[in-house]
């Protein structure tokens, strides 16, 4: 699968396949396609886990898979929000975790599964479950806003607001808590839970909040709660 995007950096779009190419692309994200590509939309992994893809992980009970055939053809994808997309190449050894809402497409050769990422995750609105990405080929994610990466040394720290992490390299250690000691301090500042990412590895964060946008700047109150999670 060839992926070439445009249209960046504000309202990126695209992804082209390559002649024989198979591609599973997140229901609802195609814009267009040639008539040579042939689509179908079965429940990832089965009935459970098209469940639990969507009741857990906030995301579509159905993924596309789009096959190009041997004259050639392309797919266009694109996100809800404006911002901008970035392909990750998964190499076979080092997996990512892909937030909610992040994961547009990825190579039929690449393995997603929702796995948990911890209480800090749940309370913080971020849904308490991942997209986890291994396999090989093309990963397409995009972001609200503008793209912000982050690359860590082994034992460099960095905190993020939750909302505005993307997706991180299996390699990073997670942790998630209150940004500040207390819940009342917390609610008077404003802060929600924050995660510390540990490298080494790769963070990607967006620039814009989804769920600022989508509850008109209402910040849910932190819960004392401290989780660790870890992706690999």
């Amino acid at each position: 699968m060839q992926v070439q995007i445009r249209h960046q950096p504000s309202f990126a779009v695209g992804l082209m396949l390559r002649p024989g190419a198979r591609a599973q692309v997140e229901s609802g994200a195609m814009m267009a396609t040639s008539y040579s590509v042939q689509v179908q939309a079965p429940a990832q992994g089965g009935i459970m886990k098209g469940l639990g893809r969507a009741v857990l992980g906030g995301e579509s009970f159905f993924v596309s898979t789009y096959t190009c055939l041997q004259n050639g053809g392309w797919v266009d994808v694109a996100a809800n929000l404006p911002g901008d997309m970035q392909v990750i190449n998964l190499d076979g050894r080092v997996g990512w975790c892909v937030t909610k809402g992040a994961w547009i497409a990825s190579s039929l050769g690449a393995h997603t599964e929702t796995k948990w990422a911890g209480f800090g995750n749940l309370f913080g609105g971020e849904g308490g479950f991942l997209t986890h990405t291994t396999g090989h080929g093309p990963l397409v994610v995009a972001w609200y806003g503008a793209l912000e990466a982050v690359t860590l040394q082994k034992g460099e720290v960095v905190t993020i607001d939750s909302g505005h992490v993307v997706a991180y390299a299996g390699t990073v250690q997670s942790q998630t808590r209150m940004m500040s000691t207390g819940v009342w301090p917390t609610v008077k500042n404003g802060e929600g839970l924050v995660s510390h990412f540990a490298g080494p590895g790769q963070v990607l964060t967006q620039t814009r909040n989804p769920a600022a946008l989508v509850i008109l700047g209402h910040r849910p109150a932190a819960v004392p709660r401290l989780s660790d999670r870890t992706c690999g």
